[in-house]
C-alpha cells in the first residue's frame, strides 16, 4: 500500500515536470519581478479604501512575486498604475426578523502597468469579492468594513496576478 501511494506521488510530479507546467505566479514574477513604482489614483470620496488597496497590492507583489518596490519613477522598471473603479456593499442573506446578516463587499480596481525596458503598457480591470456576516440586529462598522475591502482587495490582487501572467504570453 505505501509503494502504491509512493509510485502515484512520483508519477504525479513527474506528470506535471514533464509537461512543463508552471504556476501562474512564475510568469507574473517573470513580468512584474523588477524594481516596481506604484501610483494610486486615491479616490477624494474614499481616501481610506485608496490606501487598503495600495497596501493590499503592495503587500501581494512583494510576497509572492517578490517585486522590488521603489520609491521613485526613476528607479522603476515597472510603473503600475491603480484606481478603485468601485467599492461596494450588497445584503447576501436575511434573517427571520428581516435584519441584514450575511453581505457581500466587492471592488473592482483599474490596473495599468507600463514596462519601461519594452515600453509596452498592458490595462484592465479585476475584481475580488468577500463575504462576510454581521451580528444580528446591528448594521457593518467601520472594522468591518475596511477587513472586508481588505480581503476583496487580497482578491483582487490575486486576480490581478493571474492576468499579468495570462498577459506575459502576448
Amino acid at each position: 500500500m505505501r509503494v502504491t501511494k509512493s509510485l502515484f506521488v512520483i508519477f504525479v510530479a513527474l506528470f506535471f515536470v514533464a509537461c512543463g507546467y508552471r504556476p501562474s505566479t512564475y510568469y507574473a514574477k517573470q513580468e512584474l519581478g523588477k524594481d516596481l513604482y506604484v501610483r494610486l489614483d486615491v479616490s477624494p470620496a474614499d481616501p481610506k479604501n485608496s490606501v487598503l488597496v495600495k497596501d493590499a497590492v503592495t503587500k501581494i507583489l512583494i510576497q509572492r512575486v517578490g517585486s522590488n518596490m521603489v520609491d521613485s519613477e526613476v528607479e522603476a522598471d515597472i510603473i503600475m498604475d491603480l484606481r478603485i473603479s468601485s467599492v461596494s456593499f450588497s445584503t447576501l442573506q436575511y434573517d427571520k426578523d428581516g435584519y441584514n446578516k450575511l453581505y457581500k463587499a466587492k471592488v473592482v480596481l483599474g490596473v495599468k502597468y507600463l514596462d519601461k525596458s519594452t515600453s509596452k503598457t498592458k490595462s484592465f480591470t479585476v475584481d475580488g469579492e468577500y463575504d462576510f456576516a454581521i451580528d444580528i440586529g446591528t448594521t457593518i462598522n467601520d472594522t468591518q468594513r475596511f477587513e472586508a475591502i481588505s480581503k476583496a482587495s487580497d482578491m483582487a490582487v490575486t486576480d490581478l496576478l493571474s492576468r499579468v501572467a495570462v498577459g506575459s504570453f502576448q
